[in-house]
């Protein structure tokens, strides 16, 4: 595996950018010293525009030194709630916060790949902008806050990527058409009538009927949906009662729906306020049911994945690029690709020979940090070729 692209960016300093990082990390809309990081070392790298387009996210402009189209790249930047339990020397400093999904990575490329390719830029034919985003972790996301702060304005083209746990170092991962879920939240709410659980028949029992509820939600997958249309829903939460002896009056059911098509969404929701009507007047009990769309699925655009996918097999080799499958997860990187075509593939950072197998959003998550210069040779190289690809 290898390149003739001469190395400006040293893995060293990736490496070292990535574990700062992580050992700052900071929740979604509230990246202040992450953000301000970021804009002080772009703001020593050469012929860089350096802007703050919302309070917590970074945008930095190359204006090549010829005409052509403009393409964005993107990396996230904030952490998850989580008690790190890793016991690296560069391991979070913040109790209860925990970049455990691989953005410290994935801000340490982009910093990388600005300055690799601010030094470049006599092979730049039109525009690059950095887009360090905010917010990804967290609904209703930091995408749509910076697409409507005008960072897409004349995009031609927009990439993005995630270093992936189920994928083995040393890969690179594509995926055709539809890539990422649309995760959507449903929250329930089942009002009985509270009573002595030694007397329930002078009750209305919602935990009884919420289980009822939680059962029937599985044949939407089951039987209301064509098996060929991706679909998951999931009951993650199920909150009644305080005690042994008393059957609560309330309970509440909350959960997530996945899915790859757009229009799915909807049916879906009218499928489950159906099946919580029915349960709910057939025992005498009443609802709320409330439905939270979230991120709209990420559809890869097939010209610029082709793109990204030669781009890799040239640097790479084509043993080391492979074909993914989509994945229920979402992104909210589905904004970008609302305003342009782009593609979001996927490196590798999984290594089980040094432990690193644990799935992303875990306590012990981290990745093998020899997937950070392939990713940041794969974004210059794909962004440099597409523009000059399609120069004026």
């Amino acid at each position: 595996m290898g390149t003739d692209m001469k190395a400006i960016v040293t893995k060293e300093q990736l490496i070292q950018w990535r574990r700062y990082l992580h050992m700052y990390p900071e929740l979604s809309f509230q990246e202040e010293k992450t953000s301000q990081f970021v804009f002080d070392t772009l703001c020593t790298f050469s012929h860089l525009e350096v802007s703050r387009p919302t309070k917590y996210s970074v945008m930095a402009r190359l204006i090549g030194e010829k005409p052509g189209k403009t393409i964005a790249i993107r990396a996230d930047m904030d952490a998850l709630p989580i008690q790190e339990e890793n016991e690296f020397a560069f391991a979070s400093k913040h109790p209860g916060k925990m970049h455990a999904c691989g953005h410290d990575g994935h801000t340490a490329m982009l910093l990388g790949v600005a300055y690799e390719l601010s030094q470049r830029k006599d092979e730049v034919c039109g525009e690059i902008r950095f887009l360090f985003q905010h917010a990804e972790e967290d609904f209703p996301g930091g995408a749509e806050e910076m697409v409507q702060a005008g960072v897409m304005n004349g995009v031609d083209y927009v990439i993005g990527a995630h270093l992936w746990s189920p994928l083995p170092v040393g890969k690179i991962g594509i995926v055709y058409g539809s890539a990422m879920a649309s995760p959507d939240v449903f929250r329930i709410t089942v009002f009985g009538k509270g009573g002595h659980a030694g007397i329930p028949h002078e009750t209305v029992d919602s935990i009884v009927i919420g289980m009822n509820i939680v059962s029937q939600l599985q044949q939407i997958v089951s039987r209301h949906t064509n098996p060929l249309d991706p679909l998951v829903v999931s009951v993650t939460q199920f909150q009644a009662g305080t005690t042994h002896n008393v059957i609560p009056d309330k309970a509440e059911i909350a959960g997530t729906v996945r899915s790859l098509r757009h229009d799915l969404r909807g049916i879906t929701a009218n499928r489950i306020e159906k099946i919580v009507k029915g349960v709910t007047e057939a025992h005498g009990a009443s609802y709320t049911f409330a439905y939270e769309y979230g991120y709209r699925p990420v559809v890869n655009n097939d010209e610029v994945t082709a793109h990204i996918e030669k781009t890799a097999q040239e640097l790479f080799g084509k043993e080391h690029v492979v074909s993914l499958a989509p994945t229920m997860a979402g992104e909210d990187f589905s904004a970008f690709l609302e305003k342009a075509p782009g593609c979001f593939f996927f490196i590798g950072a999984r290594n089980e020979e040094k432990g690193i197998m644990y799935p992303h959003h875990h306590p012990r998550f981290t990745i093998d940090e020899d997937g950070l210069p392939m990713g940041t040779a794969l974004f210059v190289e794909a962004a440099l070729s597409l523009l000059q690809a399609n120069a004026d």
